[in-house]
């Protein structure tokens, strides 16, 4: 998870829910398992349930608790090019405001905006071609 941007704390979450029977848990179950904080393992879930990685599970009593996605990482992955489409309306605003600037000034937004594009333009056919691969 580090690799990828994330801390250990994420990575050690992420990877427990992936292995725990039951396959949810809750805050307090969680921060024993892991030998951390209640408060650092609830900022961690926020932000893993934030990426798409993990969801909160519906429970009567008023406890938060956690499970792994349906779908694993294509629906991350899905859920993290939303944001990249996104994006590509704020880009476009700021290439409207940067009309008139000189090029080299247009250029980093530019190229953001094309590899986004580009990223999006194969995208549903990355994610066909996945399950394709998966029924082999």
């Amino acid at each position: 998870m580090e690799r990828l941007g994330g801390t250990r704390t994420m990575g050690r979450l992420y990877a427990w829910l992936m292995i725990c029977d039951p396959p949810d848990r809750s805050l307090t179950d969680l921060a024993g398992e892991l030998g951390v904080s209640k408060t650092a393992v609830s900022t961690v879930a926020r932000q893993l349930e934030v990426g798409g990685m993990i969801e909160r599970v519906p429970t009567a009593a008023r406890e938060h608790r956690y499970r792994m996605t349906g779908g694993g990482w294509a629906h991350v992955m899905q859920v993290q090019l939303a944001g990249v489409r996104m994006s590509l309306d704020t880009l476009d605003f700021g290439l409207s405001i940067l009309a008139e600037d000189p090029p080299e000034r247009r250029a980093r937004v530019e190229d953001t905006r094309e590899f986004f594009a580009f990223v999006l333009s194969d995208a549903d056919g990355m994610f066909q071609r996945w399950e394709e691969y998966r029924k082999k």
